[in-house]
C-alpha cells in the first residue's frame, strides 16, 4: 500500500527530476527513506512511463551526482494498473552525503538545507569524535596551567580512592587531552592558565529588563568558571532560615542549590565553544535565566528532553569525560530530569527549557508551587478544552498564565501583541508566561509565528 501522507521517511514525485535526489541525499543524511514517482502530493497515483534502460539511467544519475554516491534500492509495483517506482536508501553510514555540492536533511516531510554547523557536526559524529577531541593549532602546552592539572588529578584521587602513578603530562595523554604531543581544544578549555576569549560567561544581577544592580565577566578554565558563577548566584539570591528545633538553623534560598549547579554544569559541558557568542546568566528578582549558544545537539528536540525518551550525545565528548571523572557529571543524559525533580521537590514551579537565538536557555522560576506538581507526560486526556482549563489548576499555574490560556482557548489564532493589552503585562512576560505553558505541556503552537495557531492540549 502507499503511505497516505509524505513524512520523515516518504516522499511522493510524479516525474524523476533533481528534487528526487535531493530528497534521497536528505534521507541519507538523516533515517532513509523512500521516494515514490508517479504519486502526486495528494497521495493519488499518476504513474509513470519506463522505457527498458529508464531506471538504470536514474540510478547512474544519483549516483553521478551524489558525493559519497549512493545508490537506492528500486522497485516497481502497480497500482491501479499504474507503474510506480519506490527508491529507497537507508540511512548513510558516513555523512554528510551531498547532492551537487549541498547538504540536505530531512526535517518532518521537507528537507532542510543544512547549516556549515550541521554538515561539521554530521561528520564528527560520522568519525565518533568531537571538537574538543582535536588539536588546537593556535596554543601550544605552555597556555595551560600543571598546577590545575595537579589539582584535577588529586580530585580524581579522592573520588576513586587510588594513587595515580604517572606524571601529569603522561596522564593528560592517557586521557587525550594531549594527542600527539599537542594540546587539543578541550585540554586548553579545561586548564587554560590565563585568558581564554572562547570561555565567555557574562553573569548579572538585574533590576529591570536594563538595570544591572552587580555583573562578573568570567574568561577562565571551565571548571573556575562553573565555581564564580555558583557562587555569585548564590550571593544574590534571598535566603530564610527556618527554626527546627535542632542546634542549627536550616537554611532556604530561593531556589535549590542543586538544580543551579546542574544547570551550569551542563552549561559549560555542553556549550558550542566554536560560536563566537558567549554564555548569559541574568538574574531577576522573580527568576534566574541561564542562555548558551549552540542549540541542542544530535536532532534531538525540547520534547524529547521534557519526555525523558532519547539517548544522550554529547557535543563536547573529551569535556564531558572530564567532568564525569571528577564526580561532576553522574550520569550521561539525566541532567534535565534532575533539574525537573529538584525543582518540583523543592516547591517551585518546573523551569521552562527553550531554544532561542541559536542557542539553548533555561528559565528557573522562584514560584512556589500551590499544589504537588504532576508528571505531565503520564497526563490522563481530558474531552475538551474546557477541561483542560480547569485542570490546569493541579499544574499549579498563575493567574496571568490561567487568563491567558482561557483567551487562547476562546480564541486560538490570537496574538502576544494582543494578549499584551488584554492581560495588562508587557510582551516579554506575555512571552515568559507562554513558554511555561508550552513547557508544561498544556499548550502547544501549531504552525509559524504569523499564520499559525495556538493548540490547547487537553490534560
Amino acid at each position: 500500500m502507499i503511505p497516505t501522507v509524505e513524512s520523515d521517511k516518504v516522499e511522493f514525485k510524479t516525474t524523476f527530476n533533481d528534487a528526487v535526489i535531493e530528497t534521497l541525499v536528505a534521507f541519507s543524511n538523516s533515517h532513509g527513506g523512500t521516494v515514490y514517482i508517479g504519486v502526486n502530493d495528494q497521495a493519488a497515483v499518476k504513474g509513470v512511463e519506463l522505457g527498458k534502460e529508464t531506471i538504470q539511467n536514474w540510478v547512474n544519475e544519483i549516483k553521478s551526482k551524489t558525493a559519497p554516491q549512493i545508490i537506492p534500492d528500486t522497485e516497481v509495483n502497480e497500482f491501479e494498473n499504474k507503474r510506480v517506482v519506490l527508491l529507497s536508501v537507508p540511512e548513510y553510514p558516513i555523512k554528510p552525503v551531498s547532492f551537487r555540492g549541498r547538504f540536505y536533511k530531512r526535517n518532518g516531510n521537507s528537507n532542510h538545507l543544512m547549516s556549515i554547523d550541521e554538515i561539521s557536526n554530521e561528520h564528527l559524529k560520522t568519525l565518533n569524535t568531537s571538537w574538543d577531541f582535536y588539536i588546537d593549532p593556535n596554543h601550544k602546552l605552555d597556555a595551560i596551567s600543571i598546577d590545575k592539572v595537579s589539582l584535577y588529578i588529586q580530585k580524581i584521587e579522592q573520588r576513586t580512592q587510588s594513587k595515580i602513578q604517572i606524571l601529569p603530562w603522561e596522564f593528560l595523554s592517557k586521557m587525550e587531552i594531549i594527542r600527539e604531543g599537542k594540546l587539543t581544544f578541550g585540554g586548553f578549555l579545561l586548564f587554560v592558565s590565563d585568558y581564554c576569549l572562547i570561555s565567555d560567561v557574562q553573569v548579572g544581577r538585574f533590576k529591570s529588563d536594563i538595570t544591572i544592580i552587580d555583573s562578573i565577566s568570567l574568561n577562565t578554565d571551565l571548571f573556575t568558571e562553573v565555581d564564580e558563577i555558583i557562587a555569585f548566584i548564590k550571593k544574590h539570591l534571598m535566603v530564610e532560615y527556618i527554626i527546627t528545633g535542632e542546634p542549627q538553623r536550616t537554611e532556604r534560598f530561593d531556589y535549590p542549590l542543586d538544580a543551579i549547579r546542574e544547570i551550569v554544569i551542563n552549561m559549560v559541558v555542553h556549550r558550542d565553544y566554536r560560536d563566537s557568542s558567549g554564555s548569559i546568566i541574568k538574574i531577576y528578582d522573580n527568576r534566574i535565566e541561564f542562555y548558551n549558544p549552540g542549540k541542542l545537539f544530535g536532532g534531538l528536540t525540547i520534547q524529547d528532553l521534557l519526555s525523558g525518551s532519547y539517548t544522550s550525545k554529547s557535543r563536547n565528548k573529551l569535556i564531558a569525560k572530564a567532568f564525569k571523572e571528577v564526580g561532576l557529571i553522574e550520569r550521561y543524559g539525566s541532567g534535565i530530569y534532575r533539574i525537573q525533580k529538584l525543582c518540583r521537590d523543592y516547591g517551585i514551579v518546573e523551569p521552562v527549557f527553550e531554544e532561542v537565538s541559536g542557542g539553548f536557555q533555561v528559565i528557573l522560576f522562584k514560584e512556589r508551587l500551590t499544589e504537588p506538581a504532576k508528571d505531565t507526560a503520564k497526563d490522563t486526556a481530558k474531552d475538551t478544552a474546557k477541561d483542560t482549563v480547569k485542570d490546569t489548576a493541579k499544574i499549579a499555574i498563575s493567574k496571568n498564565q490561567k487568563t491567558i490560556l482561557e483567551l487562547i482557548t476562546k480564541r486560538n489564532d490570537i496574538t502576544a501583541e494582543e494578549l499584551v493589552d488584554i492581560v495588562g503585562i508587557n510582551l516579554r512576560n506575555i512571552k515568559l508566561n507562554i513558554s511555561k505553558l508550552k513547557a508544561n505541556g498544556i499548550i502547544q503552537r501549531i504552525g509559524p509565528d504569523k499564520g499559525g495557531y495556538w493548540k490547547v492540549l487537553d490534560k
